[in-house]
């Protein structure tokens, strides 16, 4: 027995005072007072009688004073705060991992809402069972682990923070959580760590090597849930169609990961509002699927339209079938925006340049002569996407993406050497971008200029002789290369010229190699933004706004949960890589930005972007509990030693027995059995 209060010295000297100062009162001779009566002769029998029972008297006396020193016996020892050695010196220290993680939102453990409130449900067992010397710390596990408070043993103030923990729509990372844990516990005894999760975690192996426990800390495992069925989107994408922007295509991908035959309705929505997660937008499709057992099925959507900015995928069961995990029934997308790229082209005049820019409604052409290009727009500054130079190179190469058409002279981005004699396409690199869709083996080119290529630069088309298109990039600006004057060849009169021409500023200017239509969750997304402030503000899908930082011109920020979001820079947004305007998603007559919004960012307009996120995790979607728990070869072994409603401060006993026993002396007394 150790006394955690006041030492036994202190204990004895209370005890002692607080004894004698009762004994002395009971040792006090009774002081009689004097009453004058009638006839004394009436009292002398109960005198005699009272003499004969002295003995009992004094008895019940000594009685009355042994439980007032008992009472203040037990007083005394209660303010030692008396503990066992055991639990004084050997209580635990326990890190609860609660797993937050997308899977934990299975509706398949009633009356519990979902799998994460039957959890938050037994680690408060856990709490109301901690001994007076148990020591707990709760973290949240999902994309990252977040510890919820300090270590504690006080139960409200755990219960507190078991309750601020919401579900998220991310994978967890479990060995990151061990190894918080790990580090949180180094050099404490009886150190122990509580997983309680449904067990969808994984291996315990990241970039630093498998986690290692050690064998000083124990690991227990709570597992959560006994559902199986679910099927989840588990693949979305979209894209515009290069030459038809107002049409795309969607590719998106359902599985089943349960072991029974379900039966699902899939739909898709067009332009649903991003402010209203109630309304859907337009239904743009709709199928019914049945998948097998662990089925993958792939779903591909061309042509389709209707949608101007986004597409909500979205599947629910039908009749008969189950489907347990809200969390990976919906999915976002943003379509790229449909913005008219500028092009400069600069030429003395060339009929078949100009005729095959005219079939991009999309772009916004100006022309300017060799001679106007040097004297007034490049001095001014380049306001362009793309700069097209029809046998006309400049001396400095612009601060834009360039297509060369027959390049000659120093400014030219590749080297031009001897001139070729009827040069053609007889090595072509057909998976690269600017070349799709063509066909230029059999073009025939009357006279051209070997290029040269530098280190980095891609050779899609050469001759036995040399390369005669090159791409590559120069000061951070993609270029295309062409060895030939197109009017030297019969290019111009095949279906290949427009399509060459249009892929390359494609090229530089669309989505293909860049664009992401939606980031996913779990992931540290880098977002490309304009900020002087080195902050953006994010507005996330659940309508709550966070301020991110902002590192070489991107936001950087965790993302945890799916849907629409839109991020607020200072003077304009990078519109690529997954990003689209809302400017262009608002009606026409929406209104300005403030000036407070420009008071906001050092005066700077503040434009604002939307981006997409989703789940798209199959192993996430696969809901089956894992009976065990396996970390470092080491099973987990499960939770004991915590029973709600006892406690073990001895302090808590003694009080209740000075209680009981003031109650019996009450009683006692009363009944005249002492005095």
């Amino acid at each position: 027995m150790i006394l955690a209060g006041l030492g036994f010295a202190q204990l004895a000297a209370i005890f002692g005072a607080a004894a004698a100062f009762a004994t002395a009162l009971y040792i006090l001779k009774l002081r009689r007072r004097t009453v004058a009566v009638p006839f004394s002769k009436l009292w002398e029998k109960i005198l005699r009688d009272k003499e004969a029972t002295s003995l009992f008297s004094r008895l019940k006396r000594l009685l009355s004073l042994l439980v007032q020193l008992a009472l203040l016996a037990l007083l005394a020892f209660a303010l030692g705060d008396p503990r066992a050695a055991a639990t004084l010196i050997k209580g635990r220290n326990l890190v609860v991992i609660v797993d937050a993680s997308a899977s934990m939102q299975a509706t398949d453990v009633p009356p519990a809402a979902n799998r994460l409130e039957a959890a938050k449900d037994e680690v408060k067992k856990v709490i109301r069972g901690l001994g007076g010397s148990d020591r707990m710390l709760i973290a949240q596990m999902d994309a990252a682990i977040t510890p919820l408070g300090p270590t504690s043993s006080d139960t409200s103030e755990l219960e507190r923070a078991l309750d601020s923990i919401k579900a998220t729509d991310a994978r967890a990372d479990f060995p990151r959580a061990l190894r918080f844990a790990t580090d949180s516990l180094r050099g404490v005894e009886n150190a122990e760590i509580v997983v309680v999760s449904d067990g969808r975690l994984g291996e315990a192996v990241d970039a630093s090597g498998k986690v290692r426990l050690g064998d000083d800390v124990k690991l227990s495992y709570i597992p959560i849930g006994r559902g199986v069925r679910n099927v989840g989107i588990t693949a979305f994408s979209v894209r515009r169609y290069p030459l038809d922007k107002s049409r795309y295509e969607v590719m998106l991908e359902v599985t089943n990961t349960g072991p029974e035959t379900e039966d699902v309705e899939l739909s898709l929505f067009a332009d649903p509002a991003t402010d209203a997660p109630g309304d859907r937008g337009q239904l743009v499709d709709l199928t019914k699927l049945r998948l097998k057992p662990g089925e993958r099925l792939p779903r591909f959507y061309p042509n389709l339209s209707g949608a101007s900015r986004a597409l909500e995928a979205h599947l629910e069961p039908l009749p008969g079938s189950v489907d347990e995990l809200p969390a990976d029934d919906r999915a976002y997308a943003l379509l790229p925006e449909r913005r008219r790229a500028k092009v400069l082209v600069v030429t003395v005049g060339n009929t078949y340049l100009e005729a095959a820019l005219l079939l991009d409604e999309y772009l916004d052409v100006q022309l300017a002569s060799p001679r106007e290009y040097a004297e007034k727009i490049a001095p001014s500054g380049l306001h362009h996407d793309v700069v097209i130079f029809d046998g006309a190179t400049p001396a400095d190469a612009p601060r834009a993406h360039a297509i060369y058409l027959d390049p000659r002279g120093p400014g030219s981005p590749v080297k031009v050497e001897t001139e070729l004699k009827s040069p053609g396409f007889d090595r072509i690199e057909r998976k690269h971008p600017i070349v799709r869709w063509t066909a230029l083996d059999d073009v025939n080119i009357a006279r051209g200029r070997k290029l040269v290529p530098q280190p980095g630069d891609k050779v899609v088309g050469a001759s036995v002789e040399g390369p005669i298109l090159v791409t590559g990039q120069r000061g951070g600006y993609k270029f295309v290369a062409m060895g030939f004057d197109v009017r030297d060849s019969d290019l111009p009169l095949r279906v290949a010229w427009p399509l060459l021409l249009l892929n390359s500023v494609n090229f530089f200017t669309d989505e293909d190699a860049q664009y992401i239509s939606s980031f996913r969750t779990g992931d540290v997304w880098r977002v490309p933004v304009v900020s002087q402030t080195g902050q953006a503000k994010l507005r996330t899908p659940r309508g709550g706004e966070v301020v991110v930082p902002v590192h070489e011109g991107r936001a950087v920020y965790l993302g945890e949960h799916a849907g629409f979001y839109e991020l607020a820079g200072a003077e304009g947004l990078d519109p690529t890589n997954g990003l689209a305007p809302v400017k262009d998603l608002e009606p026409a007559d929406a209104p300005p930005p403030s000036a407070k919004d420009a008071a906001d960012n050092g005066g700077a307009p503040t434009t604002t972007a939307a981006f997409a996120a989703n789940l798209l995790d199959a192993e996430e979607s696969s809901i089956e509990p894992a009976k065990e728990l396996v970390v470092d070869g080491k099973k987990a072994g499960t939770l004991s030693g915590f029973q709600i409603g006892v406690r073990r401060e001895i302090w808590i006993y003694l009080l209740v027995a000075a209680i009981v026993l003031t109650a019996i002396e009450w009683i006692t007394y009363h009944r005249r059995i002492t005095v």
